[in-house]
Order: structure tokens, then sequence, then C-alpha cells
């Protein structure tokens, strides 16, 4: 009593204040965590933030506020008709937001910049070509097990499953019946090129595991005999990124048999410091903000669903969405500089 506002708009009021705390939380840490880091990732390079799409998504968010003042300013006028119109244009800048905002998420899962997946240090980097060799190597054998082509019990024994592909590229391995011989043949063909995509994937396994540089052998026997060959406290050259890196573009040429589904599939060993604390920010922060534009949308949605039994009771209801919605763009506001400029 004695607050001349609806309940209702109060309610809204106090409930923003909590939201503002919820977000301030996100922010001051960022903060902290952005300057307290340094080496942070900047360069679009390595963290593939798309200041365009950002800004593209600010002018949206601006222009859809602007909207929703147009829609309230109707339903004080009772233009019900015109009221629609003007929420249907911000929920439709709300989805194209999203779309974009879709977009950039795509592109980061694309070159897996995800929490935890990035590679911080050189070490690393070259497990994580390992462990993607490795995958590599899974799916293509797995073919052969889904097609047919191969029968096993152990479809995990990857060691095992490489003398099968090996065998079939070499011809001792029947068709099966349900195979024609041009399907066989393909499969055939296919198996000399996993065999030798194999090879090279335990061959930098045993050089990971051994820690040992690749110009040296890593395998049982050539590793012994290398190390019988040291000095006392001599020791091994370890392995490099740069040998990696080397050792891929090497594959990557065009003119070796691998090079297509080396560059599909795997990255380059690219350390990025303090990426994965990046990666959670930036998910946590335009996450949880995506998550308000959705409810936002939903405000707008109830709205609009009412047709033209539209009327002076909705006022109050499109006031408040358009209270929330304006929360919605000034959270953005902040985002924006804070995670594609600065």
């Amino acid at each position: 009593m004695g607050i001349p506002i609806p309940n209702s708009k109060l309610g809204m009021w106090l409930f923003l204040g909590t939201e503002i705390m919820f977000f301030t939380a996100f922010i001051g840490s960022y903060i902290v965590l952005r300057l307290g880091s340094p080496g942070w990732p900047t360069d679009p390079e390595d963290t593939h933030i798309n200041v365009l799409f950002g800004g593209v998504n600010t002018f949206v968010l601006i222009v859809s506020s602007y909207l929703v003042v147009v829609a309230h300013e109707a339903m004080a006028k009772k233009d019900f008709k015109r009221a629609r119109t003007y929420l249907t244009g911000t929920l439709l800048l709300a989805v194209l937001f999203l779309g974009i905002k879709a977009a950039e998420y795509k592109g980061k899962i694309d070159h897996d910049i995800l929490p935890g997946h990035i590679a911080e240090t050189s070490t690393q980097a070259i497990s994580k070509v390992d462990r993607e060799f490795e995958a590599v190597v899974r799916q293509r054998f797995a073919v052969y097990i889904d097609e047919g082509v191969i029968e096993t019990e152990q479809p995990d024994d990857i060691v095992t499953l490489s003398l099968d592909v090996t065998a079939l590229g070499e011809g001792d391995v029947e068709r099966p019946d349900s195979m024609t011989a041009d399907e066989f043949a393909v499969f055939q063909e296919s198996a000399k090129v996993d065999t030798d995509l194999y090879r090279e994937w335990i061959n930098l396994r045993q050089h990971v595991i051994a820690n040992v540089s690749l110009s040296e052998p890593a395998l049982a026997a050539g590793y012994l005999e290398s190390r019988a060959q040291l000095s006392e406290g001599e020791a091994m050259p370890e392995l490099t990124i740069d040998e990696v890196q080397e050792w891929l573009n090497g594959l990557r040429a065009e003119e070796h048999q691998l090079s297509a589904l080396v560059n599909a599939n795997i990255f380059d060993p690219h350390p990025i410091v303090f990426g994965n604390i990046f990666a959670s920010c930036y998910f946590i922060m335009t996450g949880f903000h995506a998550i308000h534009v959705i409810v936002g949308m939903i405000l707008f949605i109830v709205v609009l669903k009412q047709g033209s039994a539209l009327d002076e009771k909705w006022t109050d209801f499109v006031e408040n969405s358009g209270l929330y919605w304006h929360f919605v763009d000034l959270v953005w506001i902040f985002l924006f500089p804070m995670l594609y400029i600065i």
C-alpha cells in the first residue's frame, strides 16, 4: 500500500534486482579472472570470437527493446493490433539473436573451443593430437565391423582390428556373401589407407608414451637399443610440439593419402594458455543470457497467443515483459564489450 505502481510491476523490479546480483557475480568473477591471468587468450584465431556477430546481436537487441517500448505505447492507446505487430517484430529479432548465437557456438564447437577440451601446455597439445588420431582410427575401423566386412568379438581391441584391416588390404579376407565384388574391392582399397593411418598413429602413441623424439625409435627393441648406447647421465631427446606439428604438416600435404582424413579431424597442436577458463566464462555468461532471451520470448508468445482477444487487461503484462526485456538487453550491453572487444 502507498506505492503508486501495480503489484506485478513491483514484483518485476524486485525480481530484476535479484537478476542484477546474479549477473554481477558472473561479470565480477570474469573481471577478476581476466585481470589475474596474464596471457589470457585474446587472438580471434585462438578464441574464435566473432566481433561482427556480437556487434550485430547488440544492434538486434537494441532495436528489439525499442519495439517493446512502442508495443507498450500502443497497448496504452488501446491499439492492440499495432501492439501485436511490434511484439511480433521483437519476437523475430529474439529468434535472430539466438540464431546468430547458435552460429557462434557452432564455430567454437567445430574448433573444439570448449571447457576442458583446450590444451594449455605443449604436453597437453601433443596428447590431444594423440587422442584425436586414435578417435579417427577407431571410427574408420568401426566401418568395417558395421558393414560386416570384418567379424570380431572384441570391437574395442584396436590392435587385433588393425591386423584384420591389414589382412583385408592384402587380400587375405574372404568376401561376404552379401557384398558384391566391386563393393568389396572398395573396402580393400580403403583398408590399405586405414592400415597406413593406424601405423602413423601407433608410432605417435609409442613416442608419446616414451616421451621420445620422433627422430628416435620408440618401439621396444629399437628403444632399448638406443638407450643402451647412451652415456651415463645422458637422456634421449624428448618429444616436442614442433616435431609433432612438422609431422602433421607432412600428413596434411596434398600428395599424402591421409591428408583428407587429417585435415578434417585433427587440430593443430596449439596450446592456449588459460583457454579452458576463457571458454568456461564465455559459455556460462552467454549461455545464461541466452536462457533469459528464451524466457523473454515465452513472455511475448503468451501475449501474442491472445490474438484478436488481446485487450487492455494485458497492458501491465506487456509493460513488465518489456522491463524484463530491457534488462536482458542491458546485460548484453555489458557482455559484448567485455567478451568481444576488450
